[in-house]
């Protein structure tokens, strides 16, 4: 398998950054994220200190983003990961129904709004999974529930429509789209999920639902759920000033180490942790 020196997860203003600069320094890096890039930017009025784009929109700063990333041939790998496991001498990534490995790993997802739902944790791989595609083997045939934090999840739960008989949606977010007969919304809130003998229970405050699995979608996962053994300060990670976590060689950077939430801030801490890899790197040769 091939073996990148660093992976990226994220492609805001941080994970491009780190991108940037780790292919500068000559590293095999993937960037994994939207190709997009970030919405949140995207949607930014006016940005008025961002060192060099004075009074500039978010949508134009992000054109500059990608016209730097193409001038350097940097593509960005649309995939969602689901984890991330610390192999001793590298990292494996989930990534859909594909494992990626590296040599180092940079966290740059940005900031988890809101909490866990009751249960979530305790229940995650025992009844509960952050990807479909990745555990679609395992619930052939059964009855699973799926919880979408935005519509773009709809794709998830109509594929496992294909191989499970009936798809329970729970959508966060308000009106679905077209989905399958087979997968029955339904528009209340889930308010704890409970692993049973049989599989789960999810409750919501009109009813209960036994399912055999329980899928929690959502645009990013939790840094603490993400990667196993990464120590956190609730949703951020805990890094020291070369961006460096507790793992060696997983590094993070931008909002998901914690304020203030600023593009010019999160860029910096991008490029300070793809230093700190590459030096990582030339140590561990």
């Amino acid at each position: 398998m091939e073996r990148y020196d660093i992976a990226i997860i994220g492609t805001g203003p941080a994970g491009l950054e780190a991108a940037i600069t780790a292919t500068i320094r000559n590293k095999r890096v993937i960037l994994l994220g939207s190709k997009e890039l970030s919405r949140k930017l995207i949607k930014a009025h006016e940005i008025q200190n961002y060192l060099g784009f004075p009074a500039v929109k978010g949508e134009d700063l992000a054109l500059a983003f990608q016209r730097h990333l193409d001038q350097l041939g940097i593509g960005i790998t649309e995939e969602r990961v689901s984890a991330v496991y610390a192999m001793g001498d590298y990292y494996a990534l989930q990534a859909g129904e594909k494992m990626i490995e590296a040599t180092c790993v940079i966290l740059a997802t940005g900031v988890v709004q809101g909490k866990s739902l009751p249960g979530e944790e305790e229940a995650l791989g025992h009844g509960v999974s952050y990807c479909a595609t990745c555990d679609a083997a395992l619930v052939r045939g059964k009855k699973v529930a799926v919880v979408g934090f935005s519509a773009k999840e709809e794709a998830e739960a109509a594929f496992l429509s294909e191989i499970c008989p009936e798809v329970l949606y729970f959508p966060t977010y308000g009106e679905t789209g077209s989905l399958p007969e087979n997968v029955k919304v339904i528009p209340e809130k889930v308010a704890a999920l409970e692993r049973t003998e049989d599989g789960m229970l999810l409750r919501t405050g009109a009813g209960e639902y036994p399912v055999h699995a329980v899928f929690v979608l959502r645009d990013a996962v939790a840094p603490g759920q993400l990667v196993p053994g990464l120590e956190t300060e609730g949703p951020h990670v805990r890094v020291n000033r070369s961006m460096e976590s507790s793992l060696p060689g997983l590094f993070a950077c931008g909002d998901i180490v914690g304020p203030p939430y600023q593009y010019i801030k999160a860029a910096g801490e991008g490029n300070i942790a793809a230093l700190s890899a590459v030096s990582y790197l030339s140590a561990a040769r």
